[in-house]
C-alpha cells in the first residue's frame, strides 16, 4: 500500500484537506511512538549496564563489611545474574530487529 493509498481514507482517488490532516497526524504519532521507544530502549540498556557494573561492587562491599558467607553466595549467583540481564536485553533488541525486518520485507513485497 502506497502513502497515497494510506492517506486516501474514503478511496475516491483524491486526498482532501481532512484526509491530509489525518494522515499527517498519524505520521506524527508514529514518529513520537518510535522516539519514545528509542528512549525506553536507551534507559533499559543504561539500567542493565549500571546493574552489571554495580553487582561486583555489591559483592565486594558485602565482603568488606564482614559478610563473608553472604558475599560468597552473592558471588556464586553472579553467573546467573549476568546471563539473565544479557538474555533480557538481547531478546528485546532481537525481537525489535525481527519485527523491523518483517516490516521492511512487507513493504518491499507490497511495492512490487
Amino acid at each position: 500500500m502506497t502513502d497515497f493509498e494510506k492517506a486516501d481514507i474514503n478511496g475516491d482517488g483524491k486526498i482532501d484537506e481532512a484526509e491530509y490532516k489525518i494522515h499527517i497526524e498519524r505520521m506524527r504519532r508514529e514518529m513520537e511512538d518510535e522516539d519514545a521507544k528509542r528512549d525506553q530502549q536507551r534507559k533499559m540498556v543504561w539500567f542493565a549496564l549500571f546493574g552489571m557494573l554495580g553487582y561486583p561492587l555489591f559483592v565486594f562491599a558485602s565482603g568488606a563489611l564482614g559478610f563473608d558467607n553472604e558475599s560468597k553466595i552473592i558471588g556464586d549467583m553472579s553467573g546467573v545474574y549476568f546471563m539473565s540481564v544479557g538474555l533480557v536485553v538481547s531478546a528485546f533488541f532481537g525481537a525489535d530487529a525481527y519485527v523491523k525486518g518483517k516490516e521492511k520485507k512487507g513493504k518491499k513485497d507490497g511495492d512490487e
